[in-house]
């Protein structure tokens, strides 16, 4: 889906098909190495019922415990990418505002199911900040990212619960809110903000995007629309089996604990692009999220030597409000870092001649 010249439909996975295979992946948001051997092990386990029609009862109650919320405010969907396909079908909005630059999904969902959709676009000279008074105050439906892919941004819950109005969706995808610390500035749990609908994805961070599981958290009402809006048995048992891991404390934990190595490896990432400043290179920030945005001069030209140097990246003029001279990259480990800032300077040097 094209719109303005973005193509709203291109992603990371995009960039490591076909001839991408074999490259060194900082295109794709999920964290490397996963899903680790206990996680695969449990789906594996629950392959024994597939006879069964899948029955999320036990799943959407371990999420709502670890959220402390009732099971009717939650609802398992088949990855967050179908959660925005569902709110775009089930509400009844009439000027649905999305806030850019973020996962364009959001968007194209919105009009395929027959909306016009007003952009906001925030500004680079503000550090891809939200200032609510920028949201139109007429606006019945306005989605957000938190952190927000791909500029890494992440917004102070207070700044973001400003946007909320009686009669108004608030949409706030937190699909990577897992990778921050402590999940600090987090939305979801939250029953106190009207209007309020908090996305989560369990794909990032667990390395699932090939099972496909998310859920969405909001009032019972918003809930029971979208769930009408399902076709019947969304979620297969695999993928049940994963959502009720997943939110174990011991999931928990190892989740707190990669978010810290997130960060560490996310510092040193920005340590080594910083080296490259005369060159022009930029890092959109502070990022908090486990990928950073980053402005350089020529970076279609940059983006292709990388591939020819083994390495992906995800260019960044698919998404509103930024051109061809933006890429994300993926935080990847140090060893990983290390081998892709020297092919980063050769791609660089190669562009430029």
């Amino acid at each position: 889906m094209h719109t303005d010249g973005h193509d709203l439909r291109h992603h990371g996975d995009s960039e490591v098909r076909d001839d991408g295979a074999t490259l060194v992946d900082l295109a794709v948001n999920v964290r490397a190495d996963t899903p680790p051997a206990w996680l695969r092990e449990h789906i594996a386990a629950s392959l024994g019922g597939l006879a069964a029609y899948p029955d999320g009862r036990t799943a959407r109650a371990a999420v709502a415990a670890r959220h402390g919320l009732p099971p009717e405010r939650v609802l398992l969907t088949a990855g967050a990418a179908e959660a925005f396909v569902l709110l775009a079908r089930a509400l009844k909005v009439r000027r649905p505002v999305v806030v850019h630059p973020q996962f364009t999904e959001p968007e194209a969902a919105l009009r395929a199911a027959g909306h016009s959709v007003d952009r906001v676009l925030l500004r680079e000279a503000d550090g891809f900040r939200l200032d609510p008074a920028v949201v139109p105050e007429e606006a019945d439906l306005v989605v957000i990212g938190n952190p927000t892919n791909p500029t890494s941004v992440l917004h102070p819950a207070k700044t973001i619960a400003r946007l909320a109005r009686i009669g108004r969706t608030l949409v706030v995808d937190e699909a990577f809110m897992d990778a921050v610390p402590g999940e600090r500035e987090a939305l979801a749990g939250r029953t106190d903000v009207p209007g309020l609908v908090v996305l989560r994805s369990l794909t990032k961070t667990w390395g699932l995007a090939g099972l496909r599981i998310g859920y969405v958290l909001a009032d019972p009402g918003t809930i029971a629309e979208l769930e009408r809006a399902q076709p019947l048995w969304p979620v297969s048992t695999p993928a049940l089996a994963a959502a009720e891991a997943c939110v174990s404390p011991r999931a928990l934990a190892e989740a707190a604990h990669a978010a810290h190595r997130v960060a560490a490896d996310r510092a040193h990432l920005v340590a080594g692009l910083a080296e490259f400043a005369e060159a022009g290179v930029r890092v959109a920030g502070p990022a908090e999220g486990p990928f950073v945005l980053v402005r350089l001069p020529r970076a279609a030209a940059v983006r292709r030597h990388l591939r020819e140097l083994g390495f992906a990246v995800r260019r960044g003029d698919t998404f509103p409000g930024l051109d061809e001279e933006w890429l994300r990259l993926a935080v990847r480990d140090r060893g990983t870092v290390n081998g892709f800032l020297p092919a980063l300077a050769r791609a660089l040097s190669s562009a430029h001649r």
